[in-house]
């Protein structure tokens, strides 16, 4: 009897920490649709976050084209911000054949990624979304691979830098 009782918390577990995974991913979605941004927290602070971001490019062969360190420019104008970084990085071979499709396009180009800490002390990351894009310049088809292939790299660039050590 312990054992049916067991399985069924296990299985209401299962279900809760399911509903709970799904529901955070259609509030991601639903952000992402509304300001064409994919966020995603980070355990690590501002500064092991980009640090992190940076090498993983760097070993990927990305070009790392600058680092915008917001919070520093504030503090030179006499200003506060908490951490605030913009990392700008690209690849010409699939941002190239984007702009052939539709050189407003460069506009969203290079790629950038924003690292900073958030009115509560969490660490985000956020980068804009591909597919959003590709809407946003009307593309209509044209280098939807190259989306495809865009999205899925940022995926894995940004889920690189913040996961956890193994």
């Amino acid at each position: 009897m312990r054992n049916i009782a067991a399985i069924g918390f296990g299985l209401a577990l299962l279900t809760g920490l399911s509903v709970i995974y799904f529901s955070r991913q259609q509030a991601v979605a639903q952000a992402t649709a509304s300001t064409g941004l994919v966020t995603k927290s980070s355990p690590y602070s501002v500064e092991e976050t980009e640090s992190r971001f940076k090498q993983i490019l760097e070993d990927k062969g990305l070009n790392l084209f600058a680092t915008v360190d917001h919070a520093q420019n504030a503090a030179g104008a006499g200003l506060e911000l908490p951490p605030t970084r913009v990392v700008i990085f690209g690849n010409p071979k699939l941002g190239t054949p984007l702009m052939q499709c539709q050189q407003t396009l460069a506009i969203d180009l290079p790629q950038k990624v924003l690292i900073w800490e958030d009115s509560q002390g969490q660490v985000q990351l956020a980068y804009n979304d591909p597919q959003y894009v590709a809407g946003r310049h009307r593309l209509d088809g044209c280098g939807v691979e190259v989306i495809k292939t865009i999205s899925g790299a940022l995926n894995n660039l940004t889920n690189a830098a913040i996961a956890a050590p193994l």
